[in-house]
């Protein structure tokens, strides 16, 4: 089905998706404090991948210390994180929503954005809702929006298992006196950026002077974040295949590496891991990014385009160990990753490619 603007834009996001997988296959879950992540061993270091609405009233979120959600809610019940698990139960949300008829862009997981031509859209989102509950036994939420950021940010208000609507006609009723960073597409240290042009809220970002964005963010991405500020974005709902960009693979050591030899060859473990995805693709790399996080919790990333493409295993470990040279050997290490960008494939061969995480 060719890419199209559409009347509707939904986008359909899984309720604490991970989460809701373990349930649906352990239901004694259900009601209690539940957290998700690593190998389920709180006394290793890993980090939370999602906590049910019953643990985040501990405080507890995505990306904290398991060792520290652990404390924060002793009862709590954790477990590993299983990969083929959601992978699966994702395939069967998307499958789901393409039973409906309508153009399905897939965005991960657990969310999707929908390309619908009805005139009332609220009673096809609950449909949407049924469906996929129906077929997989989880919940989502809907966001109905007239373009894809509007829809997007939408579901955030319609959460836990609603429907919330964001159109042009509502958008600064709604978002207009909210800070610049609950905006799809800018994080903190964009909203910090923001702030010392004295832009704090969606609706200053909106009538913020165009040359003052483009001054402090590029032609480019200067024009975009205005336009974000007024909510503005594509309608067009596209199901070309999603294709990798780039793999990435990182380990948290339960040790931290100290030595240059102990780095070396955390690096040459993390490039074989990599290759192998890569090779899978076959498609040769263009560019390294090199990820450290020292101890205690200090991240910093390094990153290097190649000379030229490549698939040989040994030059990209040559570029790899080049990056790793630029640690700073003083800080001991925590966590290292690895993420190889490759070409991308002509459009009319790209096919669809597990999801994988990212740096």
């Amino acid at each position: 089905m060719p890419a199209q603007p559409s009347r509707w834009v939904l986008h359909v996001d899984l309720d604490q998706f991970i989460a809701a997988v373990e349930i649906r296959r352990r239901p004694e879950l259900a009601g209690i404090p539940l957290i998700v992540g690593g190998r389920g061993d709180p006394s290793e270091r890993a980090v939370v991948s999602t906590a049910t609405y019953e643990a985040r009233e501990f405080g507890i979120g995505s990306g904290m210390p398991l060792r520290l959600a652990a404390r924060k809610c002793p009862q709590a019940v954790i477990l590993p994180v299983d990969g083929p698990a959601y992978d699966a139960a994702s395939a069967e949300v998307m499958t789901a929503l393409r039973s409906l008829g309508c153009v399905v862009e897939v965005l991960g997981w657990d969310e999707a954005f929908l390309g619908v031509d009805v005139e009332d859209p609220e009673p096809y989102a609950a449909r949407v809702r049924a469906t996929v509950l129906d077929a997989t036994g989880l919940h989502s939420s809907v966001g109905i929006g007239d373009n894809k950021v509007r829809a997007k940010i939408a579901t955030g208000f319609g959460k836990p298992r609603g429907v919330f609507r964001l159109t042009r006609d509502n958008w600064f009723d709604v978002m207009g006196d909210r800070p610049t960073v609950d905006l799809w597409g800018i994080g903190s240290k964009v909203s910090q950026r923001l702030a010392r042009h004295d832009i704090h809220t969606v609706r200053e970002l909106a009538d913020a002077e165009p040359g003052v964005l483009v001054a402090e963010f590029g032609p480019r991405m200067g024009q975009w974040y205005g336009e974000l500020g007024r909510g503005l974005g594509s309608r067009t709902v596209d199901d070309t295949p999603w294709v990798a960009r780039g793999h990435s693979r990182e380990t948290t050591y339960q040790q931290n590496l100290t030595t240059p030899d102990e780095i070396r060859d955390a690096v040459d473990t993390l490039v074989g891991q990599v290759m192998q995805d890569v090779a899978a693709e076959g498609r040769p790399v263009t560019r390294l990014t090199l990820k450290v996080r020292y101890a205690p919790f200090f991240t910093k990333t390094f990153a290097r385009t190649l000379p030229a493409v490549t698939d040989d295993v040994e030059v990209v470990r040559s570029a790899a160990l080049v990056l790793a040279g630029r640690l700073d050997q003083d800080r001991e290490v925590r966590l290292l990753g690895l993420r190889a960008e490759m070409t991308m494939p002509e459009p009319d061969t790209a096919e669809r490619t597990p999801i994988r995480g990212r740096l």
